[in-house]
């Protein structure tokens, strides 16, 4: 891999630790447990959150991309919402063990949640930049595998600086869960240290720019006809909506796995932290090692499988009933979770034309959030009503299936 390369998938080692230490294992556990009233509580107002979360992002990303595109201010975007990340996160280190911080809590890890995502229309559109068309599945998979070791190495250090030490180190409170709280701090600062190589070394073009008025309107504009010409592009238009069911899935999934762990099979967050370092490594080796074949096989085909096998593992963890078979299915599960995300950015890449790469990122971006409410909400509503956290999970293979379905009818340009 190139200079440039290196420094984009850099960024994948810096902003995977919000998903793995705020959406999913730690940030997300102390909601249910400690913040709010109840677990069944906290998984459904976390799936509500969520919900809000993912429709604010299916709103704004892709006008934002193709101000982006109009306006040649793909880095500057991309730095002001990796800094608006940082603070959101940070800011969760206020949230006290208490059911009167919920809804704090809620707002800060939706606002985080919302510039992260738009953050990484951003950083994705870059993908074309860094490697020729022949070797974007390697450098996407490659990239996607580091971000689950950067994801990994973060929550390696919450576990052995942070939760585990008792007495807590650095004079933090662990009967206020000072030692939990501070994970969110120190994912602020794991962005800001390892997320800058590629603003510089991804440039934005030189020259004139618009103002952010006439940027604004020529965005909307590019948009607008974007959108009109999918009916004319049929397979970009069915990959789209395929995108939009399954991502709903897999976010749902990386949402809910903690909470689902900590209701069903009673982990305790030491040992939840143990679970998301194992499956950051599974995870990582299934990113890194289908990257290798997937320029061979094809992005759709490699979605595709990812997808079938989670759907057959996930079954197998819906009906589990120990926590040993729980840790085995889970931990095969994780290996396709990077393939089929990779896959997908990778594919996306092959399919949007250079001068609109932005904006057609912004539609994947929107193919994976206009509906993004609906998965949380979903389960939340399934939970609520069933009063079983199983029932409500299930909810997620009922959206990979559809996806599924849509995307097999989509043909692959080679």
């Amino acid at each position: 891999m190139t200079r440039k390369a290196w420094a984009w998938a850099l960024y994948d080692w810096a902003n995977s630790s919000f998903p793995t230490v705020v959406s999913t294992f730690v940030i997300a556990a102390y909601f249910a447990s400690g913040i709010a009233a109840d677990q069944v509580t906290g998984q459904a107002q976390w799936g509500w959150m969520q919900s809000a979360a993912g429709l604010a992002v299916a709103l704004l990303s892709p006008v934002l991309g193709a101000v982006a595109d109009a306006g040649g201010r793909r880095r500057l975007m991309l730095g002001i919402f990796t800094l608006l990340t940082a603070t959101a996160t940070g800011m969760i280190w206020f949230a006290q063990p208490s059911p009167d911080w919920a809804l704090y809590a809620l707002v800060c890890v939706g606002l985080a949640t919302v510039a992260f995502e738009i953050g990484t229309v951003f950083y994705n559109s870059m993908l074309p930049g860094v490697a020729p068309p022949g070797r974007l599945g390697r450098v996407s998979g490659l990239g996607w595998g580091l971000g689950y070791a950067g994801g990994l190495a973060c929550l390696a250090v919450s576990l052995v600086l942070l939760i585990q030490p008792d007495p807590a180190l650095f004079g933090l409170d662990r009967s206020a869960a000072e030692h939990v709280r501070a994970t969110a701090l120190l994912v602020a600062f794991w962005l800001l240290a390892f997320g800058w190589p590629v603003l510089v070394a991804l440039p934005d073009p030189a020259g004139p720019r618009p103002s952010w008025a006439e940027a604004a309107s020529r965005g909307l504009g590019e948009i607008a006809a974007l959108i009109r010409t999918l009916p004319r592009n049929p397979d970009l238009a069915r990959f789209l909506l395929a995108r939009l069911f399954y991502t709903d899935g897999l976010n749902t999934l990386f949402a809910f796995g903690a909470i689902y762990a900590a209701g069903v099979f009673g982990m305790g967050l030491d040992r939840i932290l143990l679970f998301g370092i194992a499956m950051n490594v599974t995870a990582g080796l299934g990113a890194a090692g289908f990257a290798m074949i997937e320029d061979r096989v094809g992005s759709r085909r490699m979605v595709l499988g990812a997808l079938a096998a989670m759907v057959v593992l996930g079954t197998g963890l819906l009906l589990a009933q120990t926590e040993m078979w729980f840790w085995i299915l889970a931990l095969s599960l994780g290996l396709f979770f990077g393939p089929a995300q990779a896959a997908s950015r990778s594919f996306m890449a092959r399919l949007a034309p250079p001068d609109e790469i932005s904006a057609h990122f912004g539609l994947f971006a929107l193919s994976g959030r206009i509906t993004g409410f609906l998965g949380p909400a979903a389960l939340a509503a399934v939970t609520t009503v069933t009063g079983s956290q199983r029932m409500g999970m299930a909810t997620v293979l009922v959206f990979l299936m559809i996806g599924a379905a849509i995307l097999a009818t989509v043909r692959e340009r080679r």
